[in-house]
Order: structure tokens, then sequence, then C-alpha cells
């Protein structure tokens, strides 16, 4: 987890007390001469290699043998450059300590977690890009199985309209894709048939029963699984009352 550069602790009149004074206690002398700094060779995707510098600070709650570490991590230690200086804390213990024999977690050293960290950046941004393409963040609903369930449902409406973008258009069986015009100069319009509109809800009447009587016919005979899904878009009532386990919520209903 990233900390603020300024982040400190409860300390003695005279010692460390946050992660800048411990980073200004660290000399730098250069790559010659680097002090308490250890190098790490980061590999990136597109090929290159960069070296950067992580300082294990042992002061205050956080050390090799405490149950969290702090590392400062940089490219530059003389400079801390704001892009590209991490403040981290984790609670991996470090290879050949007590606290590794104590501890249930894995191990890992100050090249692990850089790594590790590294990867971080990856999935927040695949993680920002997925959230406003499919409004997962718009929501009004703090219990985790609802928020679940707002996914599932999010998901399954995603997975539907990408079904029906890849069939056939049947009103516009001549349409071509690619910005190109129709191939008939007039293309055959399609008439739907007019429903006839619910009745207007009357003050004491059953609320329940106003609504099933304006509710759409049941296109699927239950929500009993199978092996196909894909071309599933004919049984979206079933399989959305798969994703509600229960009675359904007031937000499922008007989803569903």
């Amino acid at each position: 987890m990233a900390l603020r550069p300024t982040h400190g602790w409860w300390h003695r009149e005279g010692t460390i007390g946050s992660l800048q004074e411990a980073v200004a206690a660290a000399p730098w002398g250069g790559a010659e001469d680097p002090g308490a700094w250890v190098p790490v060779e980061r590999s990136f995707r597109v090929g290159h290699t960069e070296t950067w510098w992580v300082l294990e600070v042992e002061a205050g709650p956080y050390g090799p043998e405490k149950p969290q570490r702090a590392l400062v991590v940089t490219t530059d230690p003389r400079t801390l450059p704001d892009l590209s200086t991490w403040y981290l804390v984790t609670n991996l213990p470090a290879p050949g300590t007590e606290q590794a024999a104590r501890s249930t977690l894995a191990v890992a050293d100050a090249v692990g977690v850089v790594r590790l960290y590294g990867l971080r950046m990856w999935v927040e941004q695949s993680y920002k890009q997925t959230t406003h393409a499919l409004g997962w963040s718009e929501y009004q609903v703090r219990p985790d199985l609802a928020i679940r369930r707002h996914w599932a449902l999010v998901c399954c409406a995603f997975a539907f309209c990408w079904y029906n973008h890849s069939q056939p258009s049947p009103v516009l069986p001549s349409l071509r894709r690619h910005g190109e015009e129709y191939s008939d100069p007039a293309p055959a319009v399609i008439r739907l048939p007019i429903l006839p509109l619910p009745r207007p809800w009357r003050r004491g009447e059953n609320q329940r029963h106003a609504a099933a009587a304006a509710a759409p016919a049941v296109v699927a005979g239950g929500p009993t699984g199978g092996a196909r899904v894909t071309g599933a878009v004919d049984h979206a009532v079933a399989l959305l009352a798969r994703v509600v386990d229960g009675a359904p919520t007031r937000a499922t209903r008007r989803v569903a």
C-alpha cells in the first residue's frame, strides 16, 4: 500500500518520526556509494529496463523484524522525483527474519515488493477504464452482496448488448458496415405492433398487482442452468433470475 511522503508516527524527541526523516538520515553518495540504498532492476513489457533504488526503513513501527515494513522506492535518491518515487508499506516479511518464520504470508525481498507494487499500476488503470465503461461506480447501495449483484446485472446487460450488436440487423438488412451507404435506396420499414398502455395507477390499489398487470410476458420457462450460454438473449429473464438469490430487491425488479 502506498503512503504519503509526510507519513509519520509517534516518536521520542531526537529520533526518526517520519518517512522524510528516514530518507534524510540515509546518506546518498551516488551509485558508487549508495549507503543503505539497494539497486533494483525493473523490467518493462516494452523491453527496456531501469535501475531504481530502494531504502528499507528501520524506524518506529517499521522494520524487517516488525509486523510491517516501510520502503522508499525511487529513480533518484538525491532529488526524489514525485512521479517516480513510491513510499510503500507491506506486511510481507523479509526473507531470513524471525518475522518470516512466524508469519503465514509469503516472504518478499525488496525486489519482490517493487515488482508487486509495479503491477498495481496496470490493475488500477484497467479497473478505472472498466468502471468508467460499465458504470460500476454508479450505484447507491452499501452491502457487499448488493454491490456484487449490481456488477453481475451490468455485466449481463453489457453481454446482451454486445451480442445484439454483433448480429445482423432485422430492421435494416441492407445496411453495410464501416460507414458505407445502404445498398437499397429505400430500405423497407418494419411496422411494430402498438401495445396497449398500462392502466394508470390509482390510490389505494395494490402496487404489486398493478405492476404485474403491466409486466411483459415471460420469455423463458425458468432459471434452470445449462451448458449453452452464447445466443441466450431470448432467455434474459431466466438468466437474471439466477443472479438474484432469493427475493429480488427493488433495484433488480426495475432492471429485470
